[in-house]
């Protein structure tokens, strides 16, 4: 992995379809971070900063850290979903590295 990203979160309260569109109507992207034989950690972002990052063309061949409650952890992208007609970002897999 070449470069390193810094992305910002925040913890998801609520999970489940509903939660999900409201996230997403206010600018935001849920997540996931699994990995490493820890508990899932349900998150959110910033769909701006998620965008800009897709648009480098490097985004699944870095290391990204993840900040979350002051806490930072490190990630690499699984996978992406994209809305099928918006090409919106629909949720995001991240998975912890070790």
């Amino acid at each position: 992995m070449s470069n390193v990203l810094t992305v910002s979160a925040e913890l998801r309260d609520r999970a489940g379809k509903g939660a999900s569109r409201a996230l997403r109507n206010t600018g935001r992207v849920p997540a996931v971070i699994y990995g490493n034989n820890k508990e899932p950690i349900s998150i959110h972002l910033e769909e701006k900063l998620l965008v800009k990052y897709l648009n480098t063309g490097t985004f699944f061949d870095c290391e990204i850290l993840v900040e979350v409650n002051g806490e930072s952890i490190r990630t690499a992208p699984k996978d992406l979903q994209f809305h099928p007609v918006t090409d919106r970002p629909l949720h995001v897999d991240l998975f912890r590295l070790a």
